[in-house]
Parts: C-alpha cells; sequence; structure tokens
C-alpha cells in the first residue's frame, strides 16, 4: 500500500514538473503587420510626389496667400478695396479705343422731386444742369476700365468696364472729384464706387455712344 501511494505522488510531482517546463518553452505571439505597399525609402527622404510636412508643391500657394504681383479678389485695380500707387495718374487712350466713342448718356437725379432725366453729352465738353449752378465737365469714356501702374486706361474697346471721367463744379467750386485730383469717375456697372455726392442732385453714368 506505501508502494502505492509513493508512486502516485511521484507521477503527481513529474506532471507538475512537465508543466512548468512547457510554460516557459511559450514564446509570446509575434505580431503581424500588413504588406508592404509601397517602397522602402531611405532614412530622411519622402516617396516621389509627396512633400514633407508644411512643405508646398512648387507654384502652390498656402491658403490665405497669394502668389507674388497677383491681388485678392476685391483689392484689383478698379475695384472697390483697390491699392492705388502713389504719384499723380493720367489719362491714357489706347489706340484701339481712341477716336472709336463721342459721347455718353449720364443720367441726373433731382433728389428733392425724386425725379431721373436722361441726358447724352459729348466726351470733352460742359454741360449745366437746368435751374442750378451745377457744371458738369465730361472727359474721356473708357469702355473698359483699368489701372496700370499710374495709368488709368482701358483694356480693350469693349464695354466691360464702362467708366466716365467727370469734374463737378458749383458757382466754378470744383466739388467733385475732391479739389487737387484732376477727375472723378463714373462706373456704369458699378455706380457705387467712388459716386457723386450732393445733398440735391445724383449723377450716374448709363452708357457710352459710340462714333458713327
Amino acid at each position: 500500500m506505501k508502494k502505492r501511494i509513493l508512486a502516485i505522488t511521484l507521477c503527481i510531482a513529474i506532471a507538475f514538473s512537465l508543466s512548468a517546463c512547457k510554460k516557459k518553452e511559450e514564446q509570446p505571439p509575434v505580431p503581424q503587420t500588413g504588406p508592404v505597399t509601397g517602397p522602402i525609402m531611405p532614412p530622411g527622404q519622402m516617396p516621389p510626389g509627396q512633400m514633407p510636412p508644411g512643405q508646398m508643391p512648387p507654384g502652390q500657394m498656402p491658403p490665405g496667400q497669394m502668389p507674388p504681383g497677383q491681388m485678392p479678389p476685391g483689392q484689383q485695380m478698379g475695384k472697390p478695396g483697390m491699392m492705388t500707387p502713389k504719384g499723380k495718374s493720367q489719362v491714357v487712350i489706347p489706340a484701339s479705343v481712341k477716336g472709336k466713342w463721342n459721347a455718353a448718356k449720364i443720367i441726373i437725379e433731382d433728389k428733392g422731386s425724386k425725379t431721373k432725366q436722361e441726358y447724352t453729352i459729348k466726351l470733352n465738353s460742359d454741360f449745366k444742369i437746368p435751374n442750378s449752378n451745377i457744371k458738369i465737365r465730361v472727359g474721356e469714356f473708357l469702355p473698359d476700365f483699368k489701372m496700370d501702374g499710374l495709368n488709368l486706361t482701358s483694356g480693350s474697346n469693349e464695354p466691360r468696364n464702362p467708366a466716365l471721367g467727370i469734374r463737378v463744379f458749383d458757382n466754378d467750386k470744383q466739388i467733385f472729384p475732391a479739389p487737387g485730383k484732376q477727375w472723378g469717375w463714373l462706373f456704369s456697372k458699378v455706380p457705387s464706387i467712388h459716386p457723386f455726392e450732393h445733398p440735391k442732385y445724383g449723377i450716374t453714368l448709363k452708357e457710352g455712344i459710340k462714333k458713327g
């Protein structure tokens, strides 16, 4: 009987010993990784077509920045918020426009009676508003107004941005544009740009009249 108990005890000890050895031999599983889909690049190099963080491709600007010499919308020449160079401007009539326009239609508003009257006035002539002391000196008509440095000119002979240069006098005193400036400009498509302001009269450009 004692021999049987000893044999059973010995078997149990051997079983525990084998179980401990098996646990020691087990290794942790190796993490599995997906297949490499792109070329392996040396340290410090980027795959073709991929830019380092914070660097933009050539010719592409970060958001909110414009390329040198290019102005954002709303700050183009002849538009609201335009950036005007310092110095005295001059009107330059290109050959494609010179002599092609001979008059302009303007609208005179009487703010007191709330009436409007249309007049056709020749370029480079004077016009007096009836029953008033207001005289309008009409200058040049630019069908496609733009600024080129200090030059006020026309980009083409098409009425894309029609503008008329005028000076307004009240009893021979210039009231538009401000004293010291040669011409004020009326824009038919955007009359709110530098408008003529007067307590009684309003002056706007309707269109230019081609010669012939």
